[in-house]
């Protein structure tokens, strides 16, 4: 006789109940019974009598009370299949990484992993700690990222001032300086856009005064010094880390192939060298897809083509005809290698000294991590490997180039931090201060006079005589920025430096004009007095060179600036503002 509501399961002896998903044991069979066999046999040839059977019979007895009798019949021993329940520490020690899906699994109908019908579920009160720890984590990062902006006061590179703030500040109020690179149509607009829309909210609110565009700035070691700048390498940066949230790897509970594949497009869009550490991931995650078809049919095929007509659109109004500057972009940098201009390194520079420096002390971490990592997180340090191989290639190179691959390789740290176990509070505290003293020195101090000399300049816009004023930055192109942190039409200018585009292979260009002979040079340019600048400003290791002209022409020093305790070429370790006297 067999409990009502079960099945018999000839094949492992046991009967598994289909109410709530719950699996009961067998009720012993009474005394005087037919064999087990004998009977099974009977109920396999009498189908219809044995379901009024089990229709007619009574409810089984509690599990701990069938635990008195035999679970098995008589005979050749059965095994039996008990569905394994999770406990506390094994639903909070393996969580979803360990075993992805296994709320289904094991749950069956909305049973969230439970065994039973009553009592809380583990699962279910580790989603809510993990919860509010990931809140309480939130807060705190928003807290150090608040910090961090109003602890950067020092410059990186111009690009984060020239092709970003400078270009949204022509956008927002009609007037800014575009440098050539916007004349050859190789940067998008769509990143200055976003800021020159910020900008205008504050103009349209009559809160666009110098102060808060600073504060528009900074809310835009390595990740300190630089997360909080306008860099479009920055945003590049930003969109990878959330697209990797999304990234479909095994074990992810977040993985979306739409929402990572429209982060790395809009990342693309704004620099399209964002395309390069995605390569590997996107390829891998295509090999292990199963709808290959829905992948790139209702996924990649819908993103591209909704971002590049953005991207079209947004840059046919900047600059008024049609006009793809991701072709053009890498046309230049990578099939011209045009960047050498600015300078060459040699191809192992990256190996050598660009990742090493970014990673700081957290390369040994890291080479820990990538040794401990499981296989399925190996595609990342692919990645890593991938993108500094192929910029190896480029003669160029600069430290901002890799910070998108600082993420991967944080990810690689973290998992080393996490199995050093008995060393893991003192690793972590020596990260941490090893990392804030560079953090602190490299954004409060290091380079800062080129910010700090812009104060001075704005305040040029509260004379009275500010239509005659007219401002002469000899400094090396590009280091100071320009009309995004003086907010005022005044009369400014600097020494340029385009690259040429041509092929005259005896082009100069103004800045290196000017240093092989500055005196020569101003006393060319300013050969009339109604032609000389109301101030100049100029690094130290300048002034000697030009003394006999300042003294001639009756300027006077206003301004010692400091910039840096490591000057070097024609960057001088303070920046000198001098006016010029009237007669």
């Amino acid at each position: 006789m067999l409990p009502a509501g079960t099945r018999s399961d000839a094949g492992t002896g046991t009967d598994t109940r289909r109410r709530g998903g719950k699996g009961r044991r067998r009720r012993p069979a009474p005394e005087g019974r037919e064999e087990p066999r004998r009977a099974a046999r009977k109920e396999e040839a009498q189908p219809q009598r044995s379901r009024k059977r089990r229709a007619a019979a009574p409810a089984p007895p509690p599990p701990m009370e069938a635990a008195a009798g035999p679970l098995l019949p008589r005979g050749r021993p059965q095994a039996v299949r008990l569905r394994r329940r999770r406990s506390v520490l094994d639903g909070a020690g393996r969580g979803a990484a360990a075993q992805p899906g296994a709320g289904k699994r094991e749950g069956g109908r909305g049973g969230g992993g439970r065994g039973r019908g009553a009592g809380p579920s583990p699962a279910g009160g580790a989603s809510a700690g993990a919860a509010g720890g990931t809140s309480a984590l939130t807060a705190l990062a928003v807290a150090v990222r608040v910090l961090n902006c109003a602890l950067v006061r020092s410059s990186f590179v111009p690009d984060e001032y020239w092709q970003a703030l400078e270009v949204a500040h022509r956008l927002a109020f009609g007037y800014g300086h575009l440098t050539w690179e916007w004349a050859q149509r190789l940067r998008g607009s769509a990143y200055p856009l976003l800021l020159a829309a910020i900008y205008k909210a504050l103009q349209l609110l009559g809160k666009d005064d110098v102060q808060l565009l600073y504060f528009c700035q900074l809310c835009s070691w390595f990740t300190w010094y630089s997360c909080t700048r306008t860099l479009t390498n920055t945003m590049e940066t930003l969109l990878t880390i959330f697209a990797l949230y999304y990234y479909p790897i095994k074990g992810s509970k977040t993985g979306s192939s739409c929402k990572y594949l429209t982060l790395i497009a809009l990342a693309i869009v704004i620099r399209p060298t964002a395309a390069i550490p995605w390569i590997p991931l996107v390829f891998s995650h295509f090999l292990r897809e199963q709808r290959k078809a829905d992948l790139i049919l209702h996924n990649c095929i819908p993103v591209g083509l909704v971002t590049l007509g953005i991207s079209l659109i947004t840059d046919r109004v900047f600059f008024g005809e049609w006009v793809l500057v991701q072709l053009n972009f890498l046309k230049f940098n990578v099939l011209q290698n045009l960047g050498t201009f600015y300078g060459s390194h040699p191809w192992h520079w990256y190996l050598t000294q660009g990742l090493p420096i970014i990673l700081g002390t957290h390369l040994p971490f890291f080479i820990h991590g990538c040794v401990l990592a499981p296989k399925r997180y190996r595609i990342f340090l692919m990645a890593v490997i991938w993108t500094v191989l192929v910029y190896s290639t480029l003669s160029h190179k600069e430290f901002r180039f890799i910070y998108p691959v600082l993420p991967f390789c944080m990810f690689f740290c973290g998992f080393s931090l996490k199995h050093l176990k008995a060393w893991k509070k003192s690793a972590a505290s020596f990260l941490l201060v090893s990392n804030l003293l560079p953090a602190l020195y490299t954004g409060l101090i290091h380079q800062r006079g080129t910010l700090d000399v812009m104060s001075h300049v704005q305040e040029l816009c509260k004379d009275s005589n500010q239509s005659q004023a007219f401002v002469f930055i000899m400094m090396p192109c590009h280091s100071t920025p320009f009309y995004s942190h003086v907010h005022c039409p005044l009369k400014m200018r600097f020494l340029q430096c385009p690259p040429d585009l041509t092929g005259n292979e005896s082009y100069i260009d103004e800045a290196d004009v000017f240093y092989s002979n500055p005196l020569g040079w101003l006393n060319k340019e300013f050969y009339n007095d109604t032609l000389l600048p109301s101030h100049l400003i100029f690094f130290s290791v300048l002034e000697q060179e030009i003394s006999a002209f300042l003294a001639l022409k009756g300027y006077e020093k206003t301004a010692t600036i400091f910039h840096t305790h490591v000057p070097q070429g024609r960057v001088g370790s303070h920046i000198y503002l001098y006016r010029r006297g009237l007669k």
